[in-house]
């Protein structure tokens, strides 16, 4: 667990050339809250124009009804991935109405005093339909809607066959050498699924930009946060509020012991915490005082989809599948890197640097050794986890390690140094300079920690005076890049037939009444 000199961290096989990287694939998703003109949430419907949330493959609700969610499918690139992402903005910009915009960053725009205001996504009324919504109230009861407004981006990634095959032949372990093709894929995967927790604080640093929130958030709950300027709430050296102690954390998770060493023992533990009671859960009750249902269950998590984490190994489920039954018969097949803020200052949320950044850094997530993650490295990297989140911008924030501490910004280069090797390799496969692009401006980060996300964002909150006018800027900003996105007719053909398709496949979902909803959700407890 000691930082290594830059020398040990090269990771680039000889062997290894930009062909073997020839077939990976990436999609995001992207979240972001409509906002009413006056700034508040908005109570509106999702609008029925885009179709169902419940069935769409790329517009969707998360938590809350304004709680947007948008998808891109596996892209070859990432000016693919990134323009069908500028293509579903634009798509839900036209269907906006009453003025309303897309709030442009991770922590929300201006909340009602009660919370119970924040509408749960709705579904319809089918049996899934009602199931989704019922999580949703169940996560509002367990943690407060007002942590449910969160934003964020979620980078999907994976690497080709060719390249675990390579990697397989080359590997002095013969336990290794020995594993069929799809568990070999799964122990690489979860090696990089390790390393990229190791290096969370990287990502926070470099990337984070949510260092404020506005007042609103923080009714109701004890808190250090300092005032930065009307109605905003700021820690001075933070980054990421978004992913502390503030954000999508909770208690009851880090009791799981869930841990990324096998795959096995990862399913079991994650299906052992769906059908283990948990009493404080317990202790809210299943049913409010009319006899309807306020939660699926009063297990550590309601459903899998509840454990909160910095990435996550995945596989494409099929129909009657869990994520972790997904898992456990294919293997893994991407990694899901969650620890990524909405950069508001770009239209769709990320741009094409950051991107680039991530790809290079999960593949040297994935190259890198990779050690189990036992307790008490767990217990540092919580620390650092901490210390990044809340003040990583300070001049003596540092990283902690088995046998001392380092400068945070040292530690940050080390690593960047070690991945310009990868950026080159990605450049080839690519034919471009947009990885060793990403780095340069990374590098411009750590050395001024004026050009980091987070500070800009301070300084223009300042500027604007408030997160709801800078926010409100930045909406009006992108809103009119939305207006101006040409759409191919194509394009807007493939739009409108998924919305009418998604309609159409929530109405068969409703006609089947085979079996009430109280059996439904009886037969998952």
């Amino acid at each position: 667990m000691s930082q290594p000199t830059p020398k040990a961290l090269a990771v680039l096989p000889t062997w290894v050339d930009s062909s073997l990287l020839k077939g990976m694939l990436r999609g995001i998703e992207r979240e972001s809250l409509r906002m009413q003109s006056n700034g508040f949430l908005s109570q509106a419907d999702h609008p029925a124009t885009l179709g169902s949330a419940l069935t769409h493959p790329h517009i969707t609700t998360d938590y809350s009804e304004a709680l947007m969610e948008f998808i891109t499918p596996p892209k070859a690139s990432i000016p693919e991935a990134l323009n069908f992402l500028a293509d579903i903005h634009a798509v839900v910009h036209a269907q906006l109405e009453n003025g309303e915009k897309l709030w442009p960053l991770s922590m929300p725009c201006m909340l009602d005093d009660n919370e119970e205001n924040i509408r749960l996504a709705q579904y319809g009324s089918s049996n899934i339909g009602k199931f989704k919504t019922l999580y949703r109230r169940g996560l509002g009861v367990r943690y407060g809607r007002r942590m449910q407004t969160i934003s964020g981006v979620h980078y999907n990634i994976s690497f080709p066959d060719h390249l675990f095959e390579q990697l397989q032949q080359h590997e002095s372990d013969d336990a290794l050498k020995a594993l069929n093709l799809q568990d070999y894929r799964s122990h690489r995967y979860l090696g990089l699924v390790r390393n990229f927790i190791r290096l969370t604080p990287l990502v926070v640093y470099l990337i984070g930009s949510s260092p404020s929130v506005c007042r609103c958030f923080m009714t109701g709950r004890e808190h250090q946060l300092l005032p930065l300027v009307k109605g905003t709430l700021h820690l001075p050296y933070a980054t990421a509020l978004r992913m502390g102690s503030f954000g999508y954390q909770n208690s009851a998770q880090k009791q799981l012991g869930i841990h990324y060493n096998n795959l096995k023992c990862y399913v079991a533990e994650l299906q052992k915490a769906v059908h283990t009671p948990y009493p404080p859960f317990t202790h809210l009750g299943l049913n409010d005082a009319q006899g309807e249902p306020v939660q699926i269950n009063d297990h550590v998590l309601q459903i899998e989809n509840e454990y909160y984490s910095l990435v996550r190994p995945k596989q494409v489920p099929k129909a009657g599948e869990t994520p972790s039954q997904a898992l456990a018969n294919r293997g893994i097949g991407y990694v899901e890197l969650r620890a990524v803020d909405v950069n508001p200052y770009n239209p769709v949320g990320i741009d094409e640097t950051t991107a680039a950044f991530l790809e290079v850094l999960a593949l040297y997530c994935l190259l890198k050794d990779s050690p189990e993650l036992l307790e008490p490295e767990q217990d540092l990297l919580d620390l650092n986890h901490a210390e990044v989140v809340n003040r990583g911008r300070a001049p003596n924030a540092k990283i902690l390690a088995a046998d001392g501490e380092t400068a945070l910004v040292e530690w940050v280069q080390t690593h960047v140094t070690a991945m310009q090797e990868l950026a080159e390799l990605l450049n080839q496969t690519y034919d471009t300079e947009l990885y060793s692009q990403a780095l340069v401006l990374m590098q411009n980060r750590i050395t001024d920690v004026d050009a980091t996300l987070s500070a800009q964002v301070i300084s223009d909150t300042l500027e604007h005076g408030g997160t709801w006018s800078f926010g409100s800027f930045m909406a009006q900003q992108h809103a009119d890049v939305y207006a101006s996105h040409p759409l191919s007719s194509d394009v807007q053909t493939y739009f409108d037939h998924a919305a009418q398709q998604s309609l159409q496949q929530q109405q068969q979902l409703e006609q089947d009444e085979s079996i009430s909803f109280e059996q439904y959700l009886a037969d998952f407890r």
